[in-house]
């Protein structure tokens, strides 16, 4: 029998493929940070090795401007800090801890890149401080993937307050972070200064849940000032709702659901109302709120559930993940988006229709008083053809008693002023002021006569049914004008009721 022939092996032929420095370096500047979602990258890193504190510094009046983030946390060695400082660190299919805030080991440094030309990370942990710099200038010149490590720490910004454990890096060279503006000191610190400023409300909601459920809880610092946290749900208003959390069960872990539903604006200070809207306003911050082990990944979007409407503006669901389904959410470099798991889509459909009935309410509740007939309402709201007309009530008592004074022949006269002013309600212009920014639509404020004037009207009919005299205050303190006035308008009732012959 012939011999079988042995098959040789063809030899694997390779060739090397490793990234160009010089050029790749260059492209983790593009991966689309803004200077909010930076700072918030470097926090992270802060976070995962357990601070308590970090401070966000800044010299932006400096020939050479700088910004830095300085934490108490644990620190590193110089390995570590070698390790830390390459591109990749670490494998995102790795397993994590579950407070680790990282996934792909590029944060600090695409994050830095983005914003400036020379990232420095000064540590300190068992006594021991180290070093390094990664320039991307000296990278163009080498093309080589090389870190400088310092002996001598004494040029790099804010060193001396790095206490005996803790991580400060430091960006220079801010090319990106100054937007162009070179050759004027004073523009350009203003333009830094302002991102600083748009930065302080996206940390402060970033990370609020670390500043508030943690214990002792994480203070975050900017140039001297603690930061305070901002709670997109409003928890900490009496009025505000919640619903039960709720939890589905995945391959890769738990996805929790919490809904909320904010106050009606009336029951929040001013203040307060603005800095929860933020310089969107309400009407863009609705929605889903997804977090990531407790930090906030998505703020404020329906997903292409529902549309952002006037009604339901007060909604919020709290989306809790944890960092084992980040493959599953397509947690991107920035932690600043995702995509929904269709297994969690139809859950979270159900919930943006419930809650959408509960916000709602909470607008329809205030306009149902306006209609009740035991407060005698000025305006009538008629429902007719599949329209919603408001007109002023003719019967009313202000109008019926001034029209019973008039002469019989301008009685008609009056009832077509009255009609007219119904006729002429700016409905598209109310329409475009309540859409942008309901919280600053106001009714004039009544005067002591105009007010004196509706008692005298309104009191006697409400004796007539027969109301108590201690229920007619509570009825008119509750309604307009009388409410918006309540500086004047309590005596002014009083005085009215006194007059009214209770035995007749």
């Amino acid at each position: 029998m012939p011999s079988e022939s042995r098959q040789v092996p063809i030899p694997r032929r390779t060739a090397d493929a490793t990234p160009h420095a010089a050029s790749l370096i260059q492209s983790l500047r593009d991966i689309g940070y803004s200077s909010e979602t930076a700072l918030a990258d470097i926090m992270d890193n802060s976070i995962t090795a357990g601070a308590r504190k970090i401070e966000i510094l800044s010299e932006t009046n400096a020939i050479e401007p700088a910004i830095a983030v300085l934490d108490d946390g644990c620190g590193m060695t110089l390995d570590e800090l070698v390790e830390a400082m390459r591109p990749g660190s670490s494998n995102p299919l790795d397993d994590r801890a579950s407070g680790d805030l990282g996934r792909f080991g590029l944060g600090m440094k695409s994050a830095s890149f983005s914003q400036c030309k020379r990232l420095t990370v000064l540590t300190r942990k068992n006594g021991a401080t180290s070093a390094a710099t990664w320039d991307l200038d000296e990278v163009s010149r080498t093309n080589k993937w090389e870190i400088e490590l310092h002996d001598n720490l004494s040029d790099i910004p804010w060193s001396e307050r790095l206490g005996e454990r803790g991580t400060l890096v430091v960006w220079r060279s801010l090319d990106r972070l100054s937007g162009g503006i070179e050759n004027d000191q004073r523009r350009r610190a203003e333009h830094i200064n302002r991102l600083l400023a748009e930065a302080e409300r996206h940390i402060r909601l970033v990370f609020h849940r670390f500043m508030s459920e943690d214990k002792p809880p994480l203070q975050i610092w900017l140039n001297g000032r603690r930061l305070d946290a901002l709670d997109p749900f409003g928890t900490r208003f009496p009025k505000h709702q919640s619903d039960r959390p709720d939890r589905l069960e995945l391959k890769n872990g738990y996805v929790e659901f919490q809904s909320f539903t904010l106050p009606h604006h009336k029951e929040i200070p001013n203040a307060d109302w603005n800095d929860l809207g933020g310089p969107e306003g309400h009407l863009r911050t609705q929605g889903f709120y997804v977090y990531r082990g407790r930090r906030l990944i998505i703020a404020g979007s329906w997903l292409g559930m529902a549309r952002q409407a006037e009604l339901t503006k007060l909604c919020r669901i709290r989306v809790d993940i944890p960092n084992t389904m980040d493959s599953d959410w397509k947690i991107d470099v920035k932690k600043a988006s995702a995509q929904l798991p269709p297994a969690v889509r139809e859950r979270m459909r159900l919930l943006v229709e419930r809650l959408a009935v509960t916000s709602k309410r909470t607008y329809q509740r205030r306009g149902k008083r306006l209609v009740d007939n035991e407060y005698f309402p000025v305006w009538q709201r008629i429902q007719r053809d599949g329209s919603i007309v408001y007109r002023p009530d003719l019967a009313h008592p202000v109008f019926a008693d001034f029209s019973e004074k008039l002469p019989t022949d301008l009685q008609s006269d009056f009832a077509n002023i009255i009609g007219l002013i119904g006729s002429s309600v700016p409905v598209a212009s109310l329409h475009s002021d309540f859409a942008g920014s309901p919280e600053e639509v106001k009714a004039e404020d009544a005067d002591e006569q105009s007010l004196r004037q509706l008692a005298e009207a309104m009191i006697p009919r409400l004796v007539e049914q027969g109301t108590d005299r201690e229920r007619i205050a509570e009825i008119l303190c509750q309604i307009e004008p009388f409410k918006s006035a309540s500086a004047i308008a309590r005596n002014v009732v009083v005085e009215v009721l006194e007059k009214v012959d209770w035995n007749d």
